[in-house]
């Protein structure tokens, strides 16, 4: 099993922590994953903002930071951490509800978890068909 704690510290988009979870442990578990955990934090920009200047170098906003703790045969520990401020402003900007942008978020950050990778524009291209098949699945439409 795994475990997916959701810790919402910012209340710009409602929250479906069913979803969220579902979304976590589709994507995990497809990718061999049995079991583990995943926190899940929900942030405003300023603590997205300050989290991307500490581990990436990067001083602005983003959407989604993926952080893999652990990942042993098949068993997986890491962090998501998505900011609901930008799913708020993003998602009505790509014709989406702001808390199905969210799950967007959280469906690509569990895919970095699984592995993926999406600096190559052949692996993003991967990576977005991937994305689009969850987000089907979980009721989403697609990105």
């Amino acid at each position: 099993m795994i475990r997916v704690p959701i810790a919402v510290l910012c209340r710009a988009v409602p929250v479906d922590r069913r979803r969220v979870r579902r979304a976590v442990t589709l994507v995990l578990s497809e990718a061999g994953f049995e079991t583990g955990e995943i926190s899940v934090a929900v942030v405003d920009d300023a603590e997205m903002r300050a989290l991307h200047a500490r581990y990436l170098g990067d001083d602005s906003s983003t959407d989604v930071l993926s952080f893999p703790l652990e990942i042993e045969n098949n068993h997986i520990e890491g962090e998501i951490v998505v900011c609901a401020e930008t799913a708020a402003r993003q998602g009505p900007r790509f014709g989406r509800p702001p808390e199905h942008e969210l799950i967007l978020y959280v469906v690509h950050g569990a895919l970095h978890l699984a592995g993926y990778d999406d600096a190559a524009a052949r692996d993003r291209t991967i990576m977005r068909r991937r994305q689009d098949e969850y987000l089907a699945r979980l009721g989403l439409g697609t990105a």
